[in-house]
């Protein structure tokens, strides 16, 4: 009954929501430009042209970058790299930091401790050269690049959900639980970490704008599959037409932009509409 009432309050407060609506539109378009990639792109984004770094017009609407390729379908195949590695990452990174927060809250003892200083370990360490470091040993395939990602950015979800856990532990529906016999694996799985979710799904979305900011800096910097299309690889391959063709990284920085932006919309949207403190002050 407590989700229950929860979920009503939520998708009650959605309504009155507008970045959280504005923030759900764009990704729902992209998701469906990605989906339906072959059908919009005007051309065959890893075929090589003739017209080198031409500028936008009728037959090329973005241009063609150093070479040749057509820069619309790039962006447009490149949108299903960047979420998928967006939304995997952050996927990872939001199952480790519930198991992690949620048992290390819970079980409290030395397994709290210990699981604390972990996540001390990864938050003083500057996890982008991390993720330098292990790229560069293991190789920049797309299975890689994901892996990594999320392996080092749960921190935040463990930490929420660690807080959660401690609070939930003490209610009176765990209690009661606790009286009747369940296990605590079962308490942990069917009442500590349902009830306190809701601040690691806002933080989880939020947490596939960072992903793709990552990957779009490591393709930046030459380490992302070169055998895929992502955002950042095609503003990586403008770095050098700066001038001359301006439009190669110009339309896929501001395609990450506006991605980044709606997902951190649709985070922030979810935080107020999920804790009723903030979603008062609206």
């Amino acid at each position: 009954m407590g989700r229950t009432n929860v979920m009503k309050r939520a998708l009650s407060a959605i309504n009155g929501n507008i970045q959280l609506k504005i923030g759900t539109f764009l990704i729902a378009l992209l998701v469906m430009v990605a989906l339906l990639a072959p059908l919009l792109a005007t051309h065959d984004p890893y075929v090589l042209g003739d017209e080198l770094t031409a500028p936008p017009g009728a037959e090329h609407l973005l241009g063609t970058d150093g070479l040749g390729r057509d820069v619309y379908s790039m962006l447009v195949y490149g949108a299903r790299t960047s979420l998928l590695i967006g939304v995997v990452a952050a996927v990872i990174s939001g199952v480790i930091g519930t198991l992690l927060g949620g048992i290390a809250g819970f079980y409290r003892g030395s397994v709290d401790r210990t699981l604390t200083e972990v996540n001390n370990i990864f938050l003083i360490m500057p996890t982008f050269f991390l993720i330098l470091l292990v790229v560069a040993m293991f190789g920049s395939s797309m299975l890689n690049v994901m892996l990594i990602i999320g392996l080092t950015s749960w921190v935040g979800n463990a930490r929420l959900m660690r807080a959660q856990a401690m609070s939930l532990r003490e209610r009176t529906f765990v209690l009661g639980a606790v009286a009747i016999g369940e296990s605590k694996r079962q308490i942990l799985f069917k009442h500590i970490i349902p009830n306190g979710i809701f601040p690691i799904v806002a933080n989880t979305t939020m947490n596939i704008s960072g992903a793709i900011l990552t990957e779009a800096s490591l393709s930046f910097l030459g380490l992302g599959d070169p055998n895929v299309i992502s955002w950042g690889q095609i503003v990586f391959n403008g770095r050098s037409y700066l001038t001359s063709g301006w439009w190669i990284s110009t339309f896929s920085g501001l395609t990450i932009v506006v991605t980044v932006l709606a997902f951190y919309m649709i985070g922030d949207g979810l935080n107020r509409v999920l804790s009723p403190k903030l979603r008062n002050n609206n």
